[in-house]
């Protein structure tokens, strides 16, 4: 699977991915989250436009999935926004080839985890998480930024569901590597 920077042109093709990633939740009793809408074109840019927007893409280099993250300085991290897998590329390891690459990217800039806030319920999130060495952070452990983050999805109701914050820690090896899949490589080195 391919893993590339979204240029411009895709943009509604995410927002299309994310609609459909949406719709597994209807079966869960969240028709909430299925009917909303996706991150407007305007928002997607600005992640694209900082180099923070990757697109997994089929062997016809349309792409089947996306992710969009920013730094948070106060965490040492890089925070996924968003991750989506459109249904007919689903489990097929494509939001943790995904996942990988951003965190690759994150390693490289000297970030020290990945965050994210999540479902604690729904079995494509917070446990799906954890399979792929996500913990959750207690409240106590979340940052201002982590906080604001919290707020703002409360503020949108996403807390009418169980909601938590999750970290993944960046060690110096490839996470495929950690994994037992391939050699072991040397970190990158990040200029001064």
């Amino acid at each position: 699977m391919l893993i590339r920077p979204v240029t411009a042109a895709e943009l509604p093709a995410l927002q299309d991915i994310e609609r459909a990633a949406g719709e597994p939740f209807r079966a869960l009793g969240m028709a909430a989250i299925a009917d909303d809408d996706p991150p407007t074109a305007e928002e997607l840019d600005r992640f694209r436009r900082a180099g923070r927007a990757w697109a997994a893409v089929d062997e016809g280099g349309a792409p089947v999935a996306y992710l969009i993250a920013e730094p948070l300085p106060d965490a040492d991290a890089l925070h996924v926004e968003q991750v989506s897998v459109h249904p007919r590329a689903a489990r097929r390891g494509v939001g943790r080839a995904l996942i990988d690459h951003a965190a690759e990217r994150a390693r490289a800039e000297g970030a020290r985890a990945l965050t994210l806030t999540t479902f604690a319920d729904v079995p494509w999130n917070a446990p799906y998480y954890a399979r792929i060495g996500f913990r959750p952070l207690a409240e106590s452990d979340l940052t201002p930024a982590l906080r604001r983050i919290r707020a703002h999805e409360a503020e949108l109701g996403l807390d009418r569901w169980p909601r938590l914050c999750m970290s993944r820690a960046l060690g110096s090896r490839d996470l495929s590597a950690a994994r037992g899949d391939v050699t072991p490589r040397p970190a990158p080195r990040t200029a001064p």
